[in-house]
């Protein structure tokens, strides 16, 4: 009477307190945010059982003693430090992640991550300056940006967008959690005809 371990009949005899506390266990152990779907795949339960599993942990890292929050990136999920901690934090954890941004970068990836998909040429035109290869360079190597596309024009230049680690960052839920900009803000990022 040799039965195999099954851990997916297991998980689903679990108690909600216990799916709850498999989920959280999963969050802690991932480095990068999870979906839903890798949830539940990873955890055995069903997409309903992860998605209530979720909303019970919204609670509780929404209390005011904890110090760690439910973040939504790039259409995933992960633990991270709540943002009124970070200044405490930042000093002995945020180094090995900082980057450290010149104008010059700031300005080419707010025009990535507000006009995207923008070709390389299309970003020169709208900073007002040639030769973006350098800041180009270092945006894809942090992986903050990516090849999305060829433009349909003569010569198909390269089209560039923003990536995951871009939204995990500036801690985004998506693209569209960008600020809103102003007309005149709005203006800066209009190419010229």
């Amino acid at each position: 009477m040799n039965e195999k371990h099954d851990p997916e009949n297991e998980n689903e005899k679990l108690n909600p307190i216990k799916e709850t506390a498999l989920v959280e266990a999963i969050l802690y152990m991932e480095t990068d945010p999870l979906d839903y779907n890798t949830l539940a795949r990873i955890s055995g339960l069903s997409r309903d059982v992860v998605k209530k599993a979720v909303e019970k942990l919204e609670e509780k890292y929404n209390r005011e003693d904890s110090g760690v929050e439910l973040s939504r990136i790039g259409g995933g999920i992960m633990l991270s430090a709540k943002l009124e901690y970070w200044n405490t934090l930042k000093p002995y954890y945020g180094k090995k992640n900082e980057i450290r941004f010149s104008r010059a970068t700031l300005e080419t990836l707010s025009i990535i991550a507000y006009k995207q998909p923008v070709t390389r040429s299309e970003i020169e035109s709208m900073r007002g300056v040639q030769a973006v290869d350098s800041v180009m360079r270092l945006l894809l190597e942090k992986s903050f940006i990516r090849e999305v596309g060829k433009k349909d024009v003569p010569g198909k230049p390269t089209q560039y967008g923003t990536t995951r680690e871009f939204l995990r960052f500036f801690r985004l839920e998506s693209i569209a959690d960008l600020p809103k900009l102003n007309e005149s803000e709005a203006a800066r990022f209009e190419l010229e005809s």
